[in-house]
């Protein structure tokens, strides 16, 4: 480009222009008046350029949120002028220089030369998967002010003269990491530090009282490590001495055994201070009365400790609170009506303490601010007050595990926007709110242990987003609502302990259900894999179940004779040995999709696979469909249509790819199936532009299980899918997952744990034991679908070139957890934001997963999990995963 052949330029910035492609390596060459240089927020990939030493006057170098690979050259070292240096949110490893000390060697991904650069000012390497030890003359700089290498994978302990040679130091960042050993008290030279962030490493012994003279700090983060405090002198321990940090405004302390008693002095902490996280560290004693003091408080997190004693009525003064956490720890006494003054309360989560008496009726007034309401597991003993069906832009109502009575009123249909009610183990009575139904949103409804009575109201098959419904041990009578069959993303429901009656629905997610669901309700009747009796027939039609096989068996006579004249007379002449399943299908000829296809075009053409082609068509009656056309030339082409055709006729999941038809000739076989827009996981993988996020790929993962759960547990004969893969996954509007391609599915039936078979799956994906024995058992699909998961999150294909030898991708993903590096083997799409509590929330996320798909396709079958376990853990995950995102979304600083 002429751009980088203009020697007088001094300034160079594409900042976030979604460019893509690799930097040379002499972008520097002709560019030597060149200052700032900055690339940051794009798409670039590759090895950073080797030559940017060339960039003699370069101050600034921006290369912050790309793609960037490899290591950090060490001629970075020659860039004398340069004075800040970006290098943040890649994917910089490399193996860096060796030192020997005492015949160990140390690597440093970190070049030491970067610690030589006498005007560096600003040095920001966070988020990339740098190992080792820092350097130890990146804390010898004298100009340096900000330094930041959090979220990489950064091991060794901290030097104990910090202090002393970096006086100036502003910025401190060094969270997420592997850092260990302790802090040094030396630390509390940086007389002008303002920012220290310390947390998510393996820090360990006393919390230096000395960082109280840090009067400049306006945020101490040391929140899960190993720190504790030096209560032999509790004078002058830090939470005492805290009071001294005037401009303090964070302090996060969280996941610490702290083990103290929370000092009267907390109260006089900084009016300056927003955030204060204390949560997990062991404290004991009260709440000080005067916590009001802190006026500027925004979030108050004193969670899961010892504390007893009231909730102190200060909290009014604390104008400025959106989240208040006192949940599991052994508070006492009422909720005091002063909560109710706080305006902008968004959260108030007490579960889990002793508290006493009423819900505030004022609680009510926080119709504007308040989403999360969470105060079960304590001893409240009034009714549910009416004005709490005021808050309707609440997200989570959680009132469970109380002695709460009363009536539920037909105010809980105000809450539109709710996604989680939370009502059981208490003592309400009455009839469920027909109007509950009319809650779109709601994802989970516990009613479960209560007193209850009357009918499920068949409105509650409106609420389409619901996932989990917990009814159980009521008084309810009645039959379940045909309605709840419409209720497509159910995938809990209890309704046992009641005194329900008549047929247990079947269609929908009921297909998904076990008898667990409906235990002690002596009145129902259904198919006996929910354990009830079948239903009997009405008396009225008694006469009628041996006059009509009669009459249909004279007809089905007549017809066969009739149907065998045709023959005859037309001389037609049919191939024999076909049976295909009676279906209750739209008929489609082949004329039709002769028609649709335009001749079985090229144009129409989506896909070849193992047996033939599919193509795109639209029926007569506006219908979009693929229509999947067998070679019959292939050995095993007919007989996977006949599998396909007899699997799809009997199995109905919203999650299988749904059959319109099955045309057959003596010689064409093709199966019409639903047309899915947005083609198969496979091209959503490897296509270029085409990219998913986090929650997209969760939610097809989900969607598989699901479909595979059904097949494995709620289908009278188990069915084994045997050839898994991202082809076989297609993606609908929606971006909902749909398994297709039944063609060498297995039954297994008469109560068989296996089957043997000598149709191979794809390599790959196959589970050991289907690949040397031909042995068929559900712990195969469960092998495919954990490879499909690792090859869903990393974007690398089981046959991929770099899989050589012992290691497969599989083991790959294995040594990465164990190396506690999933991040360096996940799609790095996955991995691009801006925000480090966003960053660990995914990367917890994404471990999670690995552990499940590693899991899924254990070596040995018989240490498989099953597919019931699979799907529950993935709704886990993604639950942890959306309560996390949220937090950050509520408050990006937030730590828990």
């Amino acid at each position: 480009m002429a751009i980088f052949n203009i020697s007088s330029l001094t300034t160079l910035t594409f900042y976030g222009n979604n460019l893509s492609g690799s930097l040379s390596d002499n972008i520097c060459q002709h560019l030597p008046s060149i200052q700032v240089l900055d690339f940051s927020y794009n798409q670039f990939h590759g090895p950073l350029p080797s030559k940017c030493w060339q960039c003699k006057r370069l101050l600034q170098l921006g290369l912050s949120n790309n793609n960037f690979n490899g290591s950090i050259p060490n001629n970075i070292g020659n860039l004398t002028q340069i004075k800040a240096i970006y290098l943040d949110i890649n994917h910089l490893t490399g193996t860096g220089p060796v030192n020997f000390n005492f015949n160990l060697i140390l690597y440093c991904t970190i070049p030491h030369e970067i610690g030589q650069l006498p005007y560096l000012e600003e040095l920001f390497l966070g988020i990339n998967n740098l190992r080792g030890l820092i350097p130890s003359s990146i804390f010898n700089m004298s100009t340096i002010m900000k330094i930041s290498l959090s979220n990489n994978q950064l091991s060794g302990n901290l030097p104990t003269n910090i202090g002393h040679r970096i006086p100036i130091l502003q910025e401190l960042y060094l969270g997420i990491n592997k850092l260990s050993g302790v802090i040094p008290k030396s630390i509390s030279n940086v007389s002008k530090l303002t920012d220290l962030d310390l947390d998510r490493n393996f820090f360990s012994g006393f919390i230096p009282s000395t960082l109280c003279v840090l009067t400049n700090l306006e945020q101490l983060k040391l929140f899960h490590n190993n720190l504790t405090i030096d209560s032999s002198t509790p004078e002058v321990n830090i939470l005492s001495c805290l009071a001294n940090l005037k401009n303090l405004k964070e302090l996060a302390f969280s996941t610490n055994p702290l083990n103290v008693r929370l000092p009267v002095s907390f109260k006089n902490l900084s009016t300056s201070l927003q955030y204060i996280y204390l949560s997990n560290c062991n404290m004991r004693g009260n709440i000080p009365n005067d916590i009001g003091n802190l006026s500027n408080l925004i979030v108050l997190n004193l969670a899961e400790n010892q504390l007893s004693g009231l909730i102190p009525t200060s909290t009014r003064r604390l104008y400025n609170l959106q989240g208040l956490y006192l949940y599991d720890n052994r508070l006492q006494g009422y909720i005091p009506n002063e909560v109710c003054q706080l305006n902008y309360l968004a959260e108030l989560i007490l579960y889990g303490n002793q508290l006493t008496g009423c819900i505030p009726s004022c609680l009510g007034n926080l119709t504007a601010s308040l989403r999360i309401l969470s105060i079960g597991s304590n001893l409240l003993n009034s009714t549910i007050p009416s004005t709490l069906w005021d808050l309707t832009d609440i997200l989570q109502v959680n009132l469970s595990s109380n002695s709460l009575s009363g009536s539920l009123s037909q105010g809980v249909g105000n809450l539109k926007v709710a996604t989680d009610i939370l009502l059981s183990y208490n003592q309400l009575s009455g009839t469920i709110p027909s109007n509950i139904g009319g809650l779109q949103d709601l994802v989970n409804l516990d009613l479960g242990n209560n007193k209850l009575e009357g009918s499920i109201p068949s409105s509650l098959g409106n609420s389409l987003s619901l996932k989990f419904l917990d009814l159980s041990k009521n008084q309810l009578f009645g039959v379940i609502p045909k309605s709840l069959e419409a209720l497509s993303y159910l995938q809990y429901m209890n309704l046992s302990f009641n005194k329900l009656q008549g047929e247990i629905p079947t269609d929908g997610p009921f297909r998904n259900f076990s008898a667990q669901s409906f235990v002690s309700n002596h009145g129902l009747c259904g198919p006996s894999r929910f354990h009830v009796p079948p239903c009997k027939e009405r008396s009225g039609r008694s006469i009628l179940k041996y006059v009509i096989p009669g009459i249909l068996s004279t007809m089905l006579i007549l017809t066969s004779i009739w149907m065998l004249m045709l023959h005859r007379k037309k001389n037609v002449k049919y191939a024999t040995g076909t049976t295909l399943p009676q279906l209750l299908w739209r008929r489609v000829s082949y004329q039709e999709l002769l028609s649709t296809t335009n001749g079985f075009h090229e144009g129409n053409l989506l896909g070849t696979g193992g047996f033939g082609s599919v193509y795109a068509g639209t029926l007569s009656d506006g219908i979009d469909v693929a229509i999947k056309v067998f070679n019959l030339e292939l050995e095993g082409a007919s007989t996977s249509f006949d599998v396909e055709c007899e699997m799809l006729s009997n199995i109905r999941h919203r999650n299988l790819i749904k059959v319109i038809s099955c045309c057959s000739q003596i010689d064409f076989k093709a199966v019409v199936l639903n047309y899915m827009p947005n083609g198969s996981l496979d091209k959503w993988l490897y296509s270029p532009n085409y990219s998913l996020n986090i929650l997209q790929r969760l939610n097809i993962l989900i969607d598989v299980a699901s479909a595979l759960e059904y097949l494995h547990h709620g289908y009278e004969t188990p069915i084994v899918h045997c050839d898994l893969k991202p082809r076989n996954i297609l993606l609908d509007n929606d971006m909902g997952a749909h398994v297709t391609d039944f063609g060498i599915a297995k039954l297994l039936g008469g109560g068989d744990s296996m089957t043997r078979t000598m149709t191979l799956a794809t390599i790959g994906y196959m589970a050991p034991e289907y690949g040397m024995e031909g042995i068929i058992t559900k712990g195969a699909d469960l092998y495919s679908f954990g490879i499909v998961m690792m090859e869903t999150l990393t974007k690398r294909k089981p046959t991929d070139d770099m899989f050589v030898g012992e290691m497969s991708l599989k083991q790959w993903v294995a040594n990465s957890l164990y190396a506690n590096a999933v991040v360096d083997v996940v799609d790095t799409d996955l991995l691009q934001t801006e925000e480090d509590d966003e960053i660990v929330s995914k990367r917890d996320c994404l471990s999670s997963l690995m552990q499940l798909a590693l899991s899924c396709s254990a070596e040995l079958s018989e240490e498989r999990i099953n597919m019931q376990e699979a799907l529950a853990t993935l709704n886990k995950i993604k639950i942890k995963f959306l309560k996390n995102a949220a937090a950050v979304v509520l408050n990006p600083r937030a730590e828990i």
